[in-house]
């Protein structure tokens, strides 16, 4: 059956347990994924500023004629836009982008700043980039206020325990999500502890393990697909559904945008086979920019 699941986040919304996901999607290949994803059922879809394709997501949401409220659609505000006077203008040109009048959720794409300016990865002339001292704290005040008729909820991604430990004790508004990367050679149980102590809905990005990882290769996750007659990618999905956590695979392809939105339940044995990959050696956190950004955005195993 379809996933029609969904997840009621801090604010009462509810969000759809799958969602597609469009990073590193090119803008004519994401216009037809999501045509393609809105046909199949699917109504989350994930976007970003940074990742140049919200004009073809937006045409693509227009084109399909489905009616704006009955749509879940996420963007995210981007590291060059963090001092609390950029906020609202970075909000404004991703709703221009999209042709809609609110987002569903508004999420601060990374806990660290960048330089402002045109340039979305700013260099000096030794090719480092260029921080801000404008600390996360400031641009998450910035966008609560920004919470009303044009934002219907706000939220972070790629936080720790420890960065969500610090923006609590001066937040307003709990984050009502955390987009991180989640998937079972990184399952992140620490952090997803405290969110659901704190009422924070977590939303996995990669669930799937990336392009580079070999989790869809374990054999296991291939004999608990055999047993339920179904893809390896529908596994690893009903794995992240099951620990409540929405999730949002990327795909292009519209077979698998399809079989993607397919349900299966896993039983307590499957998922605890599926558990024991975060033992395997190929077990890590598979997208860290810390190296190229020049800042340690993950001090810690989380």
């Amino acid at each position: 059956m379809s996933s029609g699941r969904a997840f009621k986040l801090n604010t009462n919304a509810l969000i759809p347990a799958v969602g597609l996901g469009t990073w590193q999607s090119k803008p004519k290949e994401v216009y037809d994924a999501v045509l393609a994803a809105l046909k199949a059922g699917y109504r989350h879809i994930d976007t970003a500023y940074v990742y140049r394709n919200e004009e073809a997501v937006g045409k693509a949401i227009k084109d399909s004629g489905i009616p704006r409220e009955e749509l879940f659609i996420t963007t995210k505000l981007w590291n060059t836009s963090h001092r609390p006077d950029t906020v609202e203008a970075a909000l404004e040109t991703s709703l221009k982008n999209l042709q809609v009048d609110y987002l569903d959720l508004y999420l601060m794409h990374w806990s660290v700043s960048f330089k402002p300016g045109k340039s979305l990865m700013p260099r000096d002339a030794d090719k480092k980039v260029l921080l801000d001292s404008t600390d996360f704290t400031e641009t998450y005040a910035a966008m609560e206020k920004l919470v009303g008729s044009r934002v219907r909820a706000i939220g972070v991604s790629n936080f720790t325990v420890a960065n969500l430990e610090k923006l609590l004790k001066s937040a307003k508004i709990v984050p009502a999500v955390l987009q991180v990367e989640l998937h079972p050679y990184f399952p992140q149980w620490e952090l997803l502890e405290f969110c659901e102590k704190h009422n924070i809905h977590v939303t996995a990005y990669s669930p799937l393990g990336s392009t580079s990882s070999p989790v869809m290769q374990e054999q296991l996750v291939i004999d608990i697909a055999d047993k339920h007659k179904a893809t390896t990618a529908q596994v690893l999905l009903a794995w992240g559904v099951q620990r409540s956590c929405s999730v949002i695979p990327k795909s292009v392809t519209p077979s698998r945008i399809v079989s993607n939105f397919q349900d299966i339940a896993l039983d307590k044995e499957d998922v605890e086979r599926l558990n024991s990959l975060a033992n395997s050696p190929y077990a890590q956190r598979l997208l860290d920019p810390s190296s190229v950004w020049g800042v340690e955005l993950f001090p810690s195993k989380l």
